[in-house]
């Protein structure tokens, strides 16, 4: 299994072959960050540089970890300490950093297809690490390498997406891999949280979801994005939480086996009542180790793309 592309843009064209080379080599790599010393040479040499535009705890932490445990060079840029805030166009600006000679510029940004017209200007590799409501790949890769972690396959599982699917780059990417990888996907949250013909991407769109919970293998919960809202979209943070949150009462329908996702950051009480996002089905933690792995794969096999041509 291969994964021969310049950039990681985004899971809607990948093939299910291009996912599993991600998250085995991902597998294989996770282990560098069990060890005593967490550092092999593998990208010495290569540089990356992590340019965020909007802010990011787990994401932009774990690209750098990554980077570094491999021992590249890594080099992190934020808007406001950036030529930007100066008028430099962002394509002036990623032409001066590939003018440096990076191998990977990592970036995130509040517009969707910022990624793509850095691909198509640059000769560098592009790793989209979120960009505005669209996609965020990486997110998406590291959700499947734990659901495959615990359940060891893909086909045939259900899974649950709650919340504010409208506003989720992350709901995207996943429904974009999950439904590659033969999963049944479906979706629920206020009827103002759902986009319009969401169902073409192979979704069903429930507004009540307690009667699913018992045929779930796995049910990822969502931010409320409320930074993203340009108007309300439901009464209060208390009426959705009473509909739509997950909490032991509704967790009681689940399976034994069940897992409880969430990309973070966790709105507590919201999204998740405490007891559940700490609780023995929460692999959330797990997520973000897996993530350091699968950045480590996206980084190595990026790199080894460009060492090849």
């Amino acid at each position: 299994m291969t994964f021969n592309r310049k950039d990681l843009l985004g899971l809607e064209d990948l093939k299910s072959s291009e996912i599993l080379a991600l998250i085995e080599n991902a597998e294989s790599l996770k282990e560098i960050s069990q060890r005593d010393i967490k550092k092999v040479p593998t990208l010495r040499g290569k540089t990356v540089i992590c340019f965020f535009h909007e802010p990011s705890t787990r994401t932009r932490t774990s690209f750098e970890i990554a980077g570094k445990r491999m021992s590249a060079d890594t080099v992190n840029i934020s808007a406001s300490g950036s030529s930007l805030v100066k008028g430099e166009t962002l394509k002036d600006m990623a032409r001066n950093l590939e003018a440096m000679a990076p191998d990977v510029i990592i970036i995130r940004h509040s517009v969707p297809g910022t990624p793509h017209l850095l691909a198509h200007t640059l000769k560098t590799s592009i790793v989209n690490a979120g960009d505005g409501a669209h996609e965020h790949p990486t997110q998406a890769l590291l959700d499947l390498m734990t659901i495959r972690e615990h359940k060891g396959k893909f086909e045939g599982l259900n899974v649950l997406l709650v919340g504010d699917i409208t506003h989720s780059r992350v709901a995207r990417s996943n429904i974009y891999g999950m439904t590659t990888m033969g999963m049944n996907i479906t979706v629920a949250g206020p009827p103002t949280t759902i986009p319009p013909f969401i169902e073409r991407l192979g979704v069903k769109v429930v507004h009540r979801y307690d009667h699913l919970i018992p045929e779930c293998d796995v049910i990822m919960m969502l931010r409320v994005q409320k930074e993203r809202f340009h108007r309300p979209l439901f009464p209060s943070m208390r009426e959705y939480s009473k509909l739509f949150g997950l909490n032991l009462k509704r967790l009681q329908k689940a399976r034994e086996d069940v897992l409880i996702m969430h990309p973070g950051p966790i709105n507590r009480g919201i999204e998740l009542d405490p007891a559940v996002a700490d609780g023995p089905f929460s692999v959330i933690l797990e997520q973000v180790t897996n993530g350091v792995a699968i950045r480590m794969a996206i980084l190595y096999l990026l790199c080894r793309g460009i060492s090849e041509k």
